[in-house]
């Protein structure tokens, strides 16, 4: 497989010729997939040890996950090729080629609540709490999952040389840097704001020891970072919630805000159809608006039924 230097010139951190994967017995497994598994089973885990410490039987979550993490895929999957459509229309075996990355989030947690909902009603227990335990184990997998985005170098964001910027090899990026300005001025025809970010990184492009890199904003490190604290925040809190359901609202409104801030910054956004609105700051302002408007009801709820 490829490899190449992933540098953090400022940190003085220095990947050095990475690859994007492993090959054993020649088959190619990408260091992504590898990652998300890891995520996977941490999040189970997490679950349980949740489960345990609130009294719950733990083996509820390693049966749950046997249908959540398979449809919270395929829902991963199907999101980001819907909108993502003219990349697959001429090619449809590739919608299931995962190697090399593809899974919106967004698209996994919608799936997976939907599982839940359905899972609970079939086992007759309450979606309210199951949801408050397996939202804790899914947070952690994104914390964990977001490094698979750094071994492929993609969901990275704007032109920036600050202290956290990340420079990747030109040449292994690919695709929106190195192809002609007439392609990209008609692939963005209809994202003016992409186009401008796209170009931003192109014109200043640096050769450091006679290899061209891009300069930018890791905000797969950003949103990795972001999800470990609304993590520790949401362990902390869960023995003082007030509800069940609550510490899931919490995640979707945590989540939601540092996902509407992080998404502005990269150049990879999926957009609405033919349209500028990038889909998932749209999803993310409306969970931060609606996860604290039902908080907000039902501790009022509570409060008069109290009384």
């Amino acid at each position: 497989m490829e490899k190449s230097d992933i540098l953090f010139r400022n940190l003085g951190i220095e990947f050095s010729n990475l690859g994007t994967g492993i090959s054993i017995f020649g088959i190619d497994i990408a260091f992504y997939g590898i990652v998300i598994a890891i995520g996977m089973v941490c999040g189970v885990l997490l679950a349980q040890w949740q489960a345990k410490r609130t009294g719950q039987n733990p083996d509820t979550y390693w049966d749950f996950a046997l249908y959540g993490i398979i449809f919270a895929v395929i829902g991963a999957r199907l999101y980001y090729v819907a909108f993502s459509w003219d990349e697959f229309k001429d090619n449809l075996l590739g919608i299931l080629n995962l190697r090399t990355g593809g899974l919106a989030i967004y698209g996994g947690i919608i799936a997976a609540v939907l599982t839940a909902i359905i899972y609970c009603k079939i086992k007759k227990i309450s979606f309210g709490l199951l949801a408050d335990t397996s939202v804790l184990g899914l947070i952690l997998g994104q914390v964990i999952g977001r490094w698979g985005n750094f071994f492929n170098r993609e969901a990275f964001g704007k032109y920036y040389n600050g202290l956290f910027s990340m420079q990747l090899n030109l040449a292994h990026v690919g695709g929106d840097y190195t192809c002609s300005m007439d392609t990209l001025n008609a692939r963005y025809a209809t994202r003016p704001e992409a186009l401008k970010a796209i170009t931003e990184i192109r014109n200043h492009t640096q050769m450091i020891d006679g290899v061209k890199y891009i300069s930018v904003h890791p905000t797969f490190l950003y949103e990795s970072v972001w999800n470990l604290l609304l993590l520790i925040c949401l362990i902390v809190y869960s023995k003082h919630k007030k509800f069940d359901g609550e510490i899931l609202c919490l995640y979707f409104a945590g989540y939601g805000l540092g996902r509407l801030w992080i998404e502005g910054l990269r150049t990879d956004q999926l957009f609405m159809w033919n349209s500028p609105l990038a889909v998932s700051q749209v999803l993310s302002g409306c969970l931060v608006v609606g996860s604290v408007l039902f908080i907000v009801w039902k501790r009022i709820s509570l409060k008069k039924k109290k009384n």
